[in-house]
């Protein structure tokens, strides 16, 4: 537990750069069952105490190796996994207690989810129509008559022909079902969007067009994005601010350029040095640093700072004391004991 962070990062004024999503100390920990009767013998701590704020129109990027949580993050977000410990604040309501039926009034309108894997988050058995309209049917919302209008006007804003409408999801490509879980997703017009790695399982020119998509949806609707990736240089192109995870916890949280030009953490370095750069008459501009040893296991991590058993600056200290995720610059937090 990172005993300072909830009470680091500034709070909203009630103003117009208010925090519309606001993450503190928060853990999923998934019980280890061991026997004949199935006793626990432990957890997985999959999310480990995250703290971080979301501001209303921006877009934030969790980014990681693959098993950091960052995942398990964005369904615990919206309470697809129950959290541990923690709150969970949307627009100063604290979603982490609510009641089902309470989520379902007063969140899961709002905040919604895009998949990784377009090809097993649509039901195959249901057409374009169908999969677009269960949200407002679900919610109750619109009449017959609206729920055609809206569902033309999520086609258009996707870029589908209408007459697409009574199609199955086995006739489309990759990169068309990703845009349908988008209308699907905006069916109810949400203020806030998880994106959990939504381009990862597409062509590379493919993923060019959803991100560009995504971007002018928000431009055009003012949505918030919790955009989860692995990949870098994704999460560059579409973010304001990115988080780094390593092993359920936030290492370093800045605004991308001071984050990609100037990382502060070992790990994000580490992370950092991986990405191509152009060569300046002839000489890379940035050493590729190595890390040792193998990624530990959610279930045994490492005490004091999760990453000292692999990070080439760790001192003695770093075994013993979790490091607090304080302000180093402004907007710029980082958990490590060399700051």
């Amino acid at each position: 537990m990172n005993g300072t962070a909830p009470e680091l990062i500034k709070q909203p004024n009630n103003n117009d750069s208010e925090y519309i999503l606001e993450v503190k100390d928060l853990k999923k920990h998934f019980p280890i069952k061991a026997g004949f009767l199935q006793r626990t013998v432990g957890s997985i701590k999959a999310v480990d105490g995250l703290t971080f704020n979301v501001r209303k129109g921006e877009t934030i990027g969790l980014v990681g190796e693959s098993g950091c949580g960052k995942s398990t993050a964005g369904r615990t977000l919206i309470r697809l996994y129950e959290p541990t410990s923690g709150e969970i604040l949307f627009k100063g309501k604290n979603v982490s207690n609510m009641s089902e039926g309470e989520l379902r009034r007063t969140v899961r309108k709002n905040i919604q989810m895009v998949f990784q894997d377009p090809y097993a988050s649509l039901n195959p058995r249901k057409t374009l129509k169908s999969i677009l309209s269960e949200p407002m049917i679900t919610h109750n919302l619109y009449s017959q008559k609206e729920r055609k209008e809206k569902l033309d006007e999520l086609l258009e804003k996707v870029g589908f022909n209408p007459l697409f409408i009574n199609r199955y999801p086995h006739e489309f490509s990759g990169g068309q079902r990703q845009r349908i879980g988008i209308a699907r997703a905006l069916a109810l017009n949400p203020d806030m969007i998880i994106a959990d790695e939504p381009v990862s399982a597409l062509d590379v020119s493919i993923q060019a067009q959803i991100i560009n998509l995504m971007e002018d949806l928000q431009e055009q609707l003012g949505l918030t994005y919790v955009f989860i990736s692995h990949d870098l240089s994704v999460v560059k192109h579409i973010s304001d601010r990115v988080g780094v995870m390593y092993l359920g916890k936030i290492m370093e949280l800045a605004n991308k350029t001071d984050l990609y030009d100037e990382p502060l953490h070992p790990y994000t370095q580490a992370l950092m040095s991986a990405v191509p750069v152009p060569k300046k008459k002839g000489v890379q501009t940035r050493e590729r640093i190595i890390l040792k040893g193998d990624l530990p296991s959610p279930a045994n991590p490492p005490q004091g700072c999760v990453f000292h058993t692999r990070c080439p600056a760790a001192t003695p200290m770093c075994s013993e004391q979790i490091p607090d995720f304080k302000e180093i610059k402004k907007d710029h937090f980082v958990a490590c004991h060399l700051y």
